[in-house]
Parts: structure tokens; C-alpha cells; sequence
């Protein structure tokens, strides 16, 4: 499936510190709020061969992804776990430190993966504070990395004169539409990887010409197409489905090739935002 090896970044030394493999594809949760929902596709999708789940405190379902990853039968260590501080809980060193605890306990986990800041805190006094407590998560164990999401350039450049260590992740709308190609420069200039969500952007614009054709062109199907240009762009990306069928479908992205089609998926960029999009905020 593959993996790329994420690490937060010494602001002193510029060493790479807590390295960790994560995979490069995986499953988002978001909006899977009916009962069962979330564990019945953390559960399909663990039998389908994926080993990455993202999840958020602020997407009420920690609980069914804790509840699927222990009922797998696979061992904790094959998979990667991903939860987020919920923006209106990221107001102090203290919060952060509680929060990153009642996730752990939502999810009936003693360690998550990947522990992130889900966008910039709204008070930006409060931003020093709140990374220091996530890197006390981290040097308690609680998690084994730490990043953001939704942060712009000038959130990352702002984290140099406060942090210890740099995000190991940031993770961002990336999709053919809103290829960002700036921002992901940025990430990648602290040390930190992209990661994709919304790589179909919501599914506003997949049945436009533009990706069916491209998908046509390829044997694929347009979400396809959509998330393979994600991951061929360098970005770790998880697409979101309830629908076993779109699971398996998306999972199936993996070995289509996209080469040939440069062109035209440059020609979709239109940065289009699907949904939210903090990186702009102050």
C-alpha cells in the first residue's frame, strides 16, 4: 500500500525526532454520525487491507473507531490511528492535555498515531500555549506524532519562533481542483508531509467532464483518478465512504497509472474550496 516515514522536526537542531511509518492511504470518518456507521466501514475497511483511520474528537464517532480497531483481530501496532483537538477545545496548554486524554479514553486506546491541532486556534495568544501542550502529549506518549491541519504558510512560519519540535503533518483540502501547490511547498518546507482530505471534493465536481474524461482515458473511475492524483502528488490521502462498495473502489485507486494525464489534471486546478478552510483565517 505504502508508507512514508513522518518525524516533528527540531526547531534547535533541525533533527528529525519520533519518527514514525505512516501509510499513505487510508479512511476518513467525517459525517459518519449514525449508530454503527462508523464502526461497521472501520471494520470492512480493516478486512479490505487498509491500516489508516482518521477520526476527530469533533466527529463524535472516537468511540466506534476504538470499539472496530480492537474488534479487528489485527494487532494495534499495524494500525495507524489518527485524532484531532477539536478548534473550540484548543484554547490553553492545560485543555490541550485533558482533550488529547478524553480522546484517548473516547477511543478505548492508551496511544494514538497522530495527534492533531484541527485548525488554527481561533485566539492567536492561545496557539504557543496549545502546541506546547501537544508537545507534552507527545513526550508523554499519548501519541507518537504530532502535526496540524488546516494550517496556511504563515501559520507554519509563525509556529518557528515558538515550537520545539515543527508538525510531522499538515493536513489540508488537496484534490485535482485545489491542487495548492504552495501550500504543500510550505508543509513540506518545516519538515512536515500534505495530507489529503476531501481529495473528491465532496463529490461537487466529480461527474464534471474534466475528471471523466481523464477517468475514460484510464479504465478508472473518476474518484479513482481523483485520489491517485492525490497520492501521486505526495500527499497522504483519505477519502471518506460509508459504502463498502466505495471502499473497496477507493482502495482500488492504488494501482491505476496515471501517467500520461499531467496535462489535463493540471487543467481541472481551479482552486475550488469544497468546504471549510481555516488556512486562510489570521
Amino acid at each position: 500500500m505504502g508508507s512514508v516515514t513522518i518525524a516533528n522536526t527540531s526547531t534547535e537542531t533541525g533533527d528529525r525526532l519520533h519518527q514514525v511509518e505512516m501509510p499513505m492511504f487510508g479512511l476518513g470518518v467525517y459525517l459518519m454520525g449514525e449508530p454503527g456507521e462508523c464502526k461497521a466501514s472501520v471494520l470492512y475497511a480493516l478486512e479490505q487491507g487498509y491500516r489508516l483511520i482518521d477520526t476527530a474528537m469533533a466527529y463524535g464517532n472516537e468511540h466506534e473507531v476504538g470499539e472496530a480497531v480492537r474488534e479487528s483481530g489485527i494487532p494495534r501496532d499495524e494500525i495507524f490511528v489518527v485524532t484531532k483537538l477539536r478548534q473550540p477545545h484548543a484554547n490553553s496548554h492545560e485543555e490541550t492535555v485533558q482533550r488529547c486524554q478524553q480522546s484517548l479514553a473516547n477511543l478505548g486506546l492508551d496511544h494514538v498515531d497522530l495527534y492533531l491541532i484541527h485548525a488554527p486556534p481561533g485566539d492567536i495568544d492561545a496557539r504557543a500555549p496549545v502546541w506546547r501542550g501537544m508537545e507534552e502529549c507527545l513526550s508523554n506518549g499519548w501519541t507518537r506524532s504530532i502535526g496540524v491541519s488546516n494550517y496556511g504558510a504563515h501559520h507554519l512560519d509563525a509556529m518557528l519562533s515558538h515550537a520545539s519540535v515543527m508538525p510531522s503533518v499538515n493536513q489540508i483540502e488537496v484534490n485535482p481542483w485545489l491542487q495548492r501547490p504552495a501550500l504543500r511547498a510550505a508543509t513540506e518546507g518545516v519538515g512536515a508531509v500534505a495530507m489529503a482530505y476531501s481529495p473528491l471534493a465532496r463529490a461537487h465536481k466529480i461527474s464534471e467532464a474534466g475528471i471523466t474524461d481523464i477517468a475514460a482515458s484510464l479504465g478508472c473511475t473518476p474518484a479513482q483518478a481523483a485520489i491517485k492524483w492525490c497520492l501521486d502528488a505526495g500527499a497522504i490521502t483519505i477519502p471518506k465512504s460509508s459504502n463498502p462498495v466505495r471502499i473497496s473502489e477507493n482502495l482500488a485507486a492504488l494501482e491505476v497509472d496515471l501517467t500520461g494525464t499531467e496535462q489535463a489534471f493540471a487543467a481541472l486546478e481551479e482552486s475550488y474550496i469544497s468546504g471549510w478552510d481555516p488556512t486562510s483565517e489570521p
